[in-house]
């Protein structure tokens, strides 16, 4: 093997560090999340001085360069601006006065993680759940799995004795966090969806089943942009017993998706099928099959998940994308090509599909029986 030149010892060092270094970068927006930079930024009208950071989020006076560092991570990777003040000496002897004029501002990602803001679907509760101990425990368990070749269960499993599920089932903390994630992941999928295709998607619908739909923030969004549809939760007893009450828009059904599903013109499975096994995907989507209409009546499946191969194809989407289908093996879950979905689709006994492409990281996919 030929010795490598300086250059590319110095390349090769930048990028390994920059792996190394990538978990700081989570902990450092989980950070200014958990230490609400964003609202902080949010109720001063969209930006803020370091100093106002510091007084809004009620830190004491001594964290303001160790809250500009942090600060520093999070606009270098397009999380915040910041706008600096003319330069009055060099990085080590700039005054203190000078580093509170530092200005930061949202961008379109950290509007994201403003909590409460009716204007704008949140996703702080999606961080709070993939960030934090109880999700990346199992990832260093993760070489463990790979020289097991006789295990059949997730690394997940390897490392708390128990499946996902049983999880939730068990630990009420678990259940809520899981369950405010899914709530506010569904409510940014679905205004994506509505928006851009609901009309065509949903047309001709009367009834509609949210197969693991959870606290039902999904059917909520349908009943809203289509009064004449009517929309059912079905979920496991543990999450359906936290759904919101009082609402006639949405039914909460508990049950269970392998065993029975209600009927329905169309059932929606909104990122339900990468959780599962090529053989469960089958057994789901043929009791999907039993639970609607012919297609000549208005009888569809939905399926809102990755395709693989499909979207936008720049580095961060394609990288993103890759990171989702690794993680998803924590639980023995999968993302998917075409090829693949089609191959589930015809051994579950339906004929065709359509991809609904164009909708950012998921795809809609409209699967017809025979």
């Amino acid at each position: 093997m030929d010795v490598l030149s300086t250059e590319d010892l110095i390349q090769a060092e930048r990028v390994l560090y920059h792996h190394f270094f990538c978990y700081v970068k989570s902990m450092a927006l989980s950070c200014a999340v958990h230490l609400g930079i964003p609202d902080a930024i949010h109720l001063r009208g969209g930006s803020a001085t370091l100093s106002e950071l510091i007084a809004d989020t009620g830190l004491h006076a001594s964290r303001l360069p160790y809250v500009q560092r942090l600060m520093n991570v999070l606009t270098i990777s397009n999380v915040f601006t910041a706008s600096y003040p003319p330069a009055t000496g060099s990085p080590t002897t700039a005054s203190l006065s000078s580093r509170e004029e530092i200005v930061y501002k949202l961008t379109a990602t950290s509007r994201l993680l403003v909590a409460g803001n009716k204007l704008m679907c949140g996703m702080s509760p999606m961080l709070h759940f993939l960030v934090r101990p109880l999700t990346i425990t199992p990832f260093f368990g993760m070489h463990a799995w790979f020289k097991d070749q006789a295990t059949s269960k997730s690394f997940f499993e390897m490392a708390y004795g128990c499946d996902r599920w049983e999880m939730t089932s068990k630990n009420a903390e678990d259940n809520s966090v899981f369950n405010e994630a899914m709530v506010a992941d569904s409510q940014l999928v679905m205004e994506i969806i509505l928006r851009e295709a609901g009309g065509k998607i949903f047309s001709g619908i009367n009834s509609l089943v949210d197969v693991g739909g959870g606290l039902g923030a999904a059917s909520v969004a349908i009943a809203r942009a289509f009064p004449r549809i009517k929309c059912s939760v079905l979920d496991l007893p543990q999450v359906v017993s936290q759904a919101p009450q009082g609402n006639g828009a949405v039914d909460f059904i508990p049950g269970d998706m392998f065993k029975f599903i209600p009927p329905a013109d169309a059932v929606l499975l909104k990122w339900v099928l990468h959780c599962w096994s090529d053989d469960d995907c089958i057994k789901i989507l043929r009791n999907c099959k039993a639970a609607i209409p012919a297609r000549e009546d208005g009888g569809k499946v939905i399926i809102i998940d990755t395709v693989m191969g499909y979207g936008a194809q720049d580095t961060i989407s394609k990288e993103t994308r890759a990171l989702y289908d690794l993680y998803m093996m924590y639980i023995n879950g999968v993302e998917r090509g075409e090829n693949e979905w089609k191959k589930i689709f015809e051994q579950a006994g339906f004929t065709d599909y359509i991809i609904v492409p164009g909708l950012g990281m998921r795809s809609v996919i409209e699967v017809y029986p025979r």
